[in-house]
This record gives C-alpha cells, sequence and structure tokens, in this order.
C-alpha cells in the first residue's frame, strides 16, 4: 500500500492514509480525534494542532485531493513545504502551519501552473521561511480572507498583489520578517481589510496615500521600519481606527490637527520618530484612549493647557522627552484609570501635588529630567500611591536635601516599590533611613549626588535588592561586609525567583537613541554594585566571593587599599570589573583570568606590582587598564618582566591577606623539609647494611663523575 501521510501523536497513535484517501486505522475505517471524512471516507479535515508531531511533511500528503482544512500548528514540523503541494490540494480552503520550524523558499508551485485557489485562510506564521514572496500566489487566491507570514525571515518587498483581487481580505500580516522597499499601493481598494501588520521590517518610504480609504481599518501596526513623511490628515477618514501603531520610525511633521475625529481609538502609539509642533487639543476628544504614547519625537507646548480630563480610560500616557514646558496638568489627576506615567525629559516645573494620591492604579511613574522642586514633599506624597512600583526622579529637584525626617523614617509607604531612580541632582544628606523598610526593593539609584557618611549596613537586609548604583557621592568608610550577603545577589534561588513580569513602561537606556536599549522587564537589567568616585577606603572584603550573582563590580576611584581578593574569581557570572583609581597593591591574582564572561576589566591607577597573569583574556584588554602602576609588567603594557624565573615564583606564591601572619605555604613547606631530614638521617644511623650500601652508592657516584671530567678535559686539550 503506498502511503500519504504517517503521523505518530504524542500517545503513539499511528494514522495512515491509504491509496484513495480513505483513513485507515489497523485495517478498519475509523474515525480520529481530528481528522474528519466525507459521506465516502475521503478526508476533508486533517486538524492537528499541538500534537507533539516531528519530521517533514510527506510529499504523499498531497493525495489527500479532497482536503478542505489542514492544520498542523504548534508542533515540531521541518524542512521545506512538499514541491507541488498546493497544485494538488486544489480545494483547500483552511491553511494553518503556524509555530513549527518549517524552512527554506515556499515551493515555486504556490505561484504558477495551477487554477485560482479558493484557499481563504493561510497561515505560516511563526517558522523560518525565507526568500521572496511571489506575487502570482496572491493573485490566485480571490478569496482570501486572512494571510499571516509573521515572524520568519522573508525578504524582498511585499507583494504588490496584495491589492488585486482582494476584495474579501480582512487581515494581512507581514510583521517580524526583512521586507525591504515601500508599502504597496493600492490597499485602498480592499474594502474590507480590518487589519494591516507589516512592523519590524525594513520597510522604507512615506505611507501609501490611498492607505486612508480602507474604511474598514481598525489596526494600522508599522512600528520599527525606516518610514517617513508625515501622518496625512486623511487618517480621519478611519473612523473605524482603535489601533495605530507607527512607533520606531523616521516620521516627521506636525500631528493631524483633526485626529480627535478618531473617536474609536484605543491606542496611539508614536514614540520615538521626529514629529514637532504641539499636541492638538482634538486629541483629548479621543475618550476611548487606554494608551496615548508620544515619548521621544520634538513635540512642543505649554502641557498644562491639555485637558486630559476627558481621557477617563486612559491607563498608560507617555509625552517623555519632547519639549513640554508648563506646570504638571492638574487635568492629569481626573484619570483615575492611569497606571503608568511619563514625563521625564522635558521641563516642566511646579510640585507634584497632594490630588497624585487619586490615582490609586499607578504603579509606574517616571518625572525624572525636568525642574521639578519639593523633593521631600513629592516623597511623602508618592508614599501614599500603595500600588506604585516604578519610581524615577532623576535629574530634578536640583541641590535639595535628600528626605530623611523623622515623619518621612516612620511612614508605612512605598510597601510595593521594587525600583527607585533618584539620581543626577546633587542633593545632599545621608542615604535616608526609610529605604530599609522597602522590603520589595530591587533596583536603587542614588548617583550623582552630593551624600555623605557610610554606606549603610542595612541595605544587605533588603532580600530582594540586585542592583545598587551609590557611584559619584561623598561616601566614605568601608564597603559594609553585610552587602555581601544579600541575597539578591546570592542566592540562586532569590535569582530565580525574581519577578519576570513585564513594566508598564519600558526603561530608556539613553532616551535619545532609545530604539533598541531599554528594558521592558527590570529581571533583564545586570545585577550591579556600582559604588565609583567616592571616598570608600579599607580592604575589599573577601566575603565578596559571594556573590555569585553579580554581572557588574564598579569600586573605581575610591581610596582602597590592600591586595585584590583571589575571591572576586568566585564571580564566574562576572562581565565588568572597575578597580581603577584605588591603591591597590600586591600581584593582579591569576584566577582572575578563570572569569569567562569577563568583557570590560580595568585596575589602572594603582599600586600592583609583578607580572598581568600570562595565557588569559587579561591580556587581551587595551594597556590603558593597567597603566599607572609603575612596576606592573608584561603584556600588554610595552615593558617587560624582568625575570621569568622570578615570575614563575611569583606564580606559585599565594596571595597573603595579612602581612603580619606567616604564610600557611611556608611553614607546611619548612614542615615537610625537617620531616624528610629526620627520616632519611634515622634510617642510616640504625641500618647498618642500609648506610654502607648509601655510602657505597655515594662512592661509585663519585667515580663516575671523576672519570667523565678527565675524559673531557683531555679531549678539550687535544683539539686546542
Amino acid at each position: 500500500m503506498d502511503l500519504l501521510v504517517e503521523v505518530v501523536t504524542a500517545n503513539g497513535l499511528k494514522v495512515t492514509g491509504g491509496r484513495r484517501g480513505r483513513i485507515i486505522l489497523g485495517r478498519k475505517r475509523g474515525v480520529i480525534q481530528g481528522i474528519a471524512c466525507d459521506q465516502n471516507g475521503r478526508v476533508t479535515h486533517l486538524d492537528l494542532p499541538g500534537r507533539h508531531l516531528a519530521g517533514g511533511i510527506s510529499p504523499f500528503l498531497g493525495n489527500l485531493t479532497h482536503l478542505t482544512h489542514l492544520n498542523l500548528s504548534h508542533n515540531w514540523l521541518s524542512g521545506p513545504l512538499p514541491y507541488g503541494l498546493f497544485s494538488s490540494l486544489n480545494r483547500l480552503n483552511v491553511l494553518d502551519l503556524s509555530f513549527n520550524s518549517l524552512s527554506a523558499e515556499l515551493p515555486s508551485s504556490l505561484s504558477s501552473d495551477i487554477q485560482p485557489l479558493p484557499i481563504q485562510i493561510v497561515d505560516l506564521s511563526s517558522n523560518h521561511f525565507n526568500g521572496t514572496i511571489q506575487s502570482s500566489f496572491l493573485q490566485l487566491a480571490s478569496n482570501l480572507i486572512y494571510f499571516n507570514v509573521s515572524n520568519n525571515t522573508f525578504t524582498g518587498p511585499i507583494p504588490s498583489s496584495i491589492r488585486i483581487k482582494s476584495h474579501l481580505i480582512q487581515l494581512f500580516d507581514f510583521s517580524y520578517n526583512d521586507f525591504t522597499g515601500q508599502i504597496p499601493v493600492g490597499l485602498g481598494g480592499c474594502s474590507q481589510l480590518e487589519v494591516f501588520r507589516a512592523g519590524f521590517n525594513l520597510l522604507s518610504g512615506l505611507l501609501p496615500y490611498d492607505f486612508y480609504n480602507a474604511t474598514a481599518l481598525r489596526e494600522i501596526s508599522l512600528p520599527s521600519n525606516q518610514l517617513s513623511g508625515p501622518i496625512g490628515n486623511g487618517i480621519v477618514h478611519l473612523s473605524n481606527l482603535t489601533i495605530l501603531v507607527l512607533h520606531s520610525n523616521e516620521l516627521s511633521g506636525e500631528l493631524p490637527r483633526d485626529i480627535g475625529e478618531l473617536c474609536k481609538l484605543e491606542q496611539l502609539h508614536l514614540a520615538r520618530n521626529r514629529l514637532n509642533g504641539s499636541v492638538p487639543h482634538s486629541l483629548m476628544n479621543c475618550t476611548s484612549l487606554m494608551m496615548l504614547n508620544l515619548c521621544v519625537n520634538h513635540l512642543e507646548g505649554n502641557i498644562s493647557t491639555l485637558n486630559l480630563s476627558k481621557l477617563r480610560q486612559l491607563r498608560k500616557l507617555d509625552f517623555g522627552y519632547n519639549n513640554f514646558t508648563g506646570n504638571l496638568p492638574r487635568t492629569l489627576y481626573s484619570c483615575k484609570s492611569l497606571v503608568a506615567i511619563r514625563f521625564a525629559g522635558n521641563s516642566l516645573e511646579g510640585q507634584i501635588l497632594p490630588e497624585m494620591l487619586a490615582l490609586q492604579s499607578l504603579s509606574f511613574l517616571s518625572f525624572a529630567a525636568n525642574k521639578l522642586s519639593n523633593i521631600s514633599g513629592a516623597i511623602k506624597i508618592l508614599m501614599g500611591c500603595r500600588n506604585l512600583s516604578v519610581a524615577f526622579l532623576s535629574y530634578s529637584f536640583k541641590d535639595e536635601t535628600m528626605p530623611d525626617d523623622d515623619n518621612t523614617s516612620t511612614f508605612d509607604g512605598f510597601q510595593n516599590l521594587k525600583a527607585l531612580v533618584i539620581s543626577h541632582s546633587q542633593l545632599s544628606g545621608q542615604v535616608p533611613s526609610w529605604l530599609a523598610k522597602l522590603t520589595k526593593l530591587e533596583l536603587l539609584d542614588l548617583s550623582v549626588n552630593q551624600l555623605i557618611g557610610s554606606i549603610p549596613s542595612w541595605l544587605g537586609t533588603l532580600s530582594h535588592l540586585f542592583y545598587i548604583d551609590l557611584s559619584h557621592n561623598l561616601l566614605s568608610g568601608e564597603f559594609p561586609h553585610e552587602v555581601c550577603e544579600l541575597p539578591g545577589l546570592t542566592s540562586k534561588q532569590v535569582g530565580a525567583e525574581r519577578d519576570q513580569s513585564y513594566l508598564e513602561l519600558p526603561l530608556f537606556a539613553q532616551p535619545a537613541n532609545a530604539t533598541n536599549l531599554m528594558y521592558n522587564r527590570l529581571s533583564n537589567i545586570r545585577p550591579s554594585i556600582i559604588l565609583s568616585n567616592n571616598s570608600l577606603s579599607g580592604k575589599i572584603p573577601t566575603e565578596i566571593g559571594q556573590l555569585l550573582l553579580l554581572h557588574v563590580l564598579d569600586l573605581s576611584y575610591n581610596n582602597f587599599s590592600g591586595p585584590i581578593p583571589n575571591h572576586i574569581s568566585y564571580l564566574t557570572n562576572l562581565e565588568k570589573l572597575y578597580l581603577s583609581g584605588n591603591h591597590l597593591s600586591g600581584m593582579i591574582p591569576a584566577s582572575l583570568g578563570s572569569l569567562s564572561f569577563l568583557s570590560s576589566f580595568s585596575v589602572a591607577d594603582n599600586n600592583l606590582q609583578g607580572p598581568i597573569p600570562s595565557g588569559t583574556q587579561l591580556q587581551s584588554f587595551p594597556a590603558s587598564e593597567y597603566m599607572g602602576n609603575p612596576e606592573l609588567c608584561g603584556l600588554p603594557l610595552p615593558n617587560r618582566c624582568r625575570s621569568t624565573t622570578r615570575d614563575r615564583e611569583h606564580k606559585n606564591i599565594p596571595e597573603e591577606e595579612d602581612g603580619h601572619e606567616i604564610p600557611q605555604f611556608y611553614v607546611s613547606a619548612g614542615f615537610g623539609y625537617v620531616t624528610g631530614f629526620l627520616v632519611v638521617c634515622g634510617t642510616l644511623l640504625f641500618h647498618n647494611s642500609w648506610r654502607r650500601a648509601y655510602f657505597q652508592f655515594l662512592n661509585d657516584v663519585k667515580d663516575q663523575v671523576y672519570v667523565i671530567i678527565v675524559v673531557n678535559v683531555a679531549t678539550l686539550w687535544r683539539r686546542l
């Protein structure tokens, strides 16, 4: 019997198709879940999603000529589609091969030598297909309703035939590929088109002029391309539009003046473009808006004049990194559904008002890089926002004092706070004691201020803390040993339990170029301890080797002294190690060469000596990372080490953690030498036969040496 299709499911069931397409189970006809036949026993439906099917698709599948529905999605299928498959399956209405590992180009038979196809649904998304999509395929699919090829590696232009014979089409999804060129003109003729997605490609050019004629459109999603030009005012004709996502392009010009006519709009995401001008007041008429994101553009104007009170359903508002001025709009506090606000990177003035407490669902807040004042009042108010998880207040409140009074320290707030950033503000005072109560805190950044005093030991009690940045302050004292016991940096279990949920808005690493430099989850940030540019002193504690989850350690430009602890080599996840600008002495531990993930390293401007460990990646870093250590030698420095013998001896000398103690190595060596000497002498003293044999051996050796010397001397004289 010729086999048409052979499938082995997770429970071992074997299904075999016969020559005429009849299903045979053993030797009897049967009805199997996911497989349906017509009255004559011919297969019409093969519906086997998520059955753990593996291997390639057999070309014999094409013999099921009465097949109308084929769904093999969410399996482990691989390889190319069989050549000629579609020329046989000319009754197929539904094809769903999504979420597999199918690869190669689509077979040429998709686009030639076959009759028009009745197919309505094509879903090839989330595979590894490549090459171009032939225009003729869409020409033949005149009944197409749904076409999804997202999340592959297709190249070339989007087929221009999407506009031909597509009066029934409702969805096109070309996103997450490598398509190039412009969006084809003609979409305006797709009268039933509701969804058009082509984001995360390499598309360029203007938005098609006839785009705005497809009045059935509910979603336009074209983010992360290279689209340019303005958003035409014709977009207001798309009265059914609910989602408009055009972020991360090169769009320019002003927002359409009458954009408020899009009364059904729920998501407007135009971030990271080159838009300018002011925000149209008509936008406040889009009362269905739930997400409004205009960040990282060149928008301007007095933001306090916007009447945000109409946006009662608004959940996410992002006006960050523009050129807005004025005070925080009081109407903002009427948007009681807000969970995320970002006004960072503008020139806003004034204070955070107590009305902020009306936003009981607020989880994410960023007012950084503005001209706000009264940080003490702001902290007291924000402590009352019970659901606040992320607070960014950097580059504001300039030259004020870090709040740490009695009322603040006794207030029971910030119980859900996970990230607090109050940096680059030149705040005076100390590390505030009320931080000790933030039991859920994961990230703390108080860098670039004028904080004095020591690093508090209670930081070690914050069990979820994995990121600390106190750099560029006036802190003194020693490195707290308690910090070396942080569970968030020492316990793999705590690290595995770190919150993986997505932030309401992404965190920008570099806002001016934020297309790809952003974090969507706190857990994506590298675990770090950054204490550079302070006045910390004493030795680097050996307990630092307990911080097994640490990726970044920056202790540069302090007053640390003593040796570099060998225990740093226990930090096997370490990527960046900066120890420059201190008073460290001794040799660079050779064990640091075992840090296989180390990509940045600097010990410049210390008192280190001896050779740089050879044969490790430590020699691959620039010489500048070792400069300022006159007695340091070896590659990559130009000065060579004087004595290789001395170098070898140095490598075998263990690190002295305390100069007042006799190293254990010398004690052991001395004890071993004395013991060996006594054993040999005692044996020769008490055993006469051994003693005679020993001295006879010495006499024989002496005679042999004498003969060799005499012979060699005589030979030398003859040559002379």
